[in-house]
């Protein structure tokens, strides 16, 4: 069961050999339902899913091609739906047991555009309850376990997705992220995950639509996968009040081209000048970087100014709990979990004075980092500001002897780009100090998501002649023979 597979190829190969009719959907995804069966047990990435639907849904995608049909992007393609999302006829839980018997009559926009791209939704991946922490963790479903280290912390909140990803469960993920939920469970287990510029996935869903905290955005295994579904995501519905068609060009998104490195500016950062880092990811980051330097055209270490963000994060970010959860916490504090109810509470003892303060504060960090981009062509600081910890622990309290006060204080260098509304990629980066991965965030200037994924294609492709550079792969025999990891429902 652990040689190679086809969901060990590539979504944009396995497209490809749909499409000429090399492959059948329905071949492709009784693959992956094998793999899953195999490694989800171990692991827990995968939570419900809609094999005989998605069966039923391959068995036409294949009738298609082989009339000769127009066919999608991604048709053919098993998708992983984050939990977050509403999924029509699958169990959408937001990891709450309020929803523990959800099941939504209809697709949120997203799954909808995913759908009519071809692509078929067989499962959704496990997420902290309504997307809320560092570390994939609910009371539906249990933890999500590292695909390298199964008793570790995937991170979160797109953690099923990372390493369902990581263990090619499915060649395709859809994720979110508001301070680093892409990101960070894409570094932790060895994949790509891309936080698009605000208003590029356009989302009906979320509760305060003028915000830049907010977005979704697609995983893959490397870059040209992730590029594949964001092309399929992209939309610029005007239900969404950030969504800008000048952004929506899915044709612009999904074929890259790599960019000449020796070309670029860049700028490095270990901590973006304010963030709590891990001595170690420090010096993991630094060697890199001084041997990826040579690489460049100008390769120089700047920070940032963001004086104030951290504040500013605390105090924004609340305001999306205390939009979304007042009814629950006013009917019974108890039906949210800690993170969730400790981030209203928190959003209680803020004043309009706290929250305008803030605002100017971010708009002020917004146009520094403006400037800092008529001066560099990107950004590149690391993904994660630690080494996974044990997946019981709901967060660390402390980083190698620096504490820690709550699970967002190890995300400064993620919430940090997001209080910006930057495009902003994890590219797989060899391991750290403890053998696990290590990811490199990208960082582009606001609305060049293109250009973004063009270098980070270039980064990805360079880092493949490198050994300590290249994307670190999950032993998959050895999850097989692990113990089933308990599910809670």
């Amino acid at each position: 069961m652990s040689g190679s597979l086809l969901c060990d190829l590539s979504a944009v190969e396995l497209r490809r050999l749909i499409g000429t009719r090399r492959i059948s959907p329905v071949e492709l995804l009784r693959d992956c339902i094998r793999r899953i069966e195999a490694v989800n047990p171990a692991v827990n990435a995968v939570v419900a899913t809609d094999f005989e639907r998605g069966l039923d849904t391959a068995r036409a995608a294949e009738a298609a091609v082989m009339r000769g049909d127009t066919l999608g992007p991604l048709h053919g393609l098993p998708l992983g739906v984050k939990d977050l999302n509403d999924t029509a006829g699958l169990r959408t839980t937001y990891g709450s047991p309020m929803f523990r018997d959800h099941v939504p009559e209809t697709d949120e926009r997203v799954v909808a555009a995913l759908r009519a791209a071809g692509a078929i939704i067989v499962a959704k991946t496990n997420t902290p309850e309504f997307g809320t922490g560092g570390n994939t963790l609910n009371a539906v479903y249990g933890a999500t376990g590292n695909a390298f280290d199964p008793a570790l912390s995937c991170a979160g909140s797109s953690g099923g997705s990372g390493v369902a990803l990581a263990t090619s469960m499915l060649p395709l993920c859809t994720g979110s992220d508001t301070g680093g939920s892409l990101r960070k469970p894409a570094a932790w287990s060895g994949v790509v995950g891309f936080r698009p510029t605000p208003g590029l996935v356009a989302s009906e869903k979320r509760r305060q639509g003028w915000s830049v905290l907010s977005v979704q955005g697609p995983m893959g295994r490397d870059v040209a996968d992730a590029a594949l579904l964001l092309g399929a995501m992209a939309s610029a519905d005007s239900r969404d009040p950030m969504a800008n068609p000048l952004l929506a060009d899915p044709a612009g998104l999904t074929l890259r081209r790599p960019v000449d490195l020796s070309s670029l500016r860049v700028a490095t950062t270990v901590d973006l000048g304010f963030a709590p880092v891990a001595p170690s990811i420090r010096r993991v980051f630094l060697s890199r970087m001084a041997a990826l330097a040579p690489a460049l055209g100008r390769c120089e270490a700047e920070d940032p100014d963001m004086a104030g963000i951290d504040r500013a994060y605390r105090v924004i970010r609340c305001t999306n709990f205390l939009a979304g959860f007042r009814k629950y916490y006013e009917q019974d504090p108890n039906l949210l979990g800690g993170n969730t109810r400790s981030n209203y509470e928190e959003g209680l003892r803020y004043s309009l004075s706290d929250l305008a303060e803030a605002h100017a504060e971010q708009t002020r960090v917004y146009r520094a980092f403006q400037d800092f981009f008529t001066r560099h062509d990107l950004l590149l600081l690391p993904c994660q500001a630690l080494t996974p910890f044990p997946k019981m622990q709901p967060f660390p309290t402390e980083m190698e002897g620096i504490p820690l006060t709550g699970y967002f204080d190890t995300s400064g260098v993620t919430y940090g780009i997001s209080m910006t509304g930057h495009p902003a990629i994890c590219v797989p980066c060899g391991r750290d100090e403890n053998g696990m991965p290590f990811g490199l965030q990208v960082v582009g200037p606001r609305g060049a998501d293109a250009f973004t994924l063009d270098a980070a294609l270039a980064l990805e492709r360079h880092f493949q002649d490198l050994p300590a550079f290249r994307r670190p792969i999950p032993d998959l025999s050895a999850l097989e023979a692990l113990p089933r990891t308990p599910r809670l429902s």
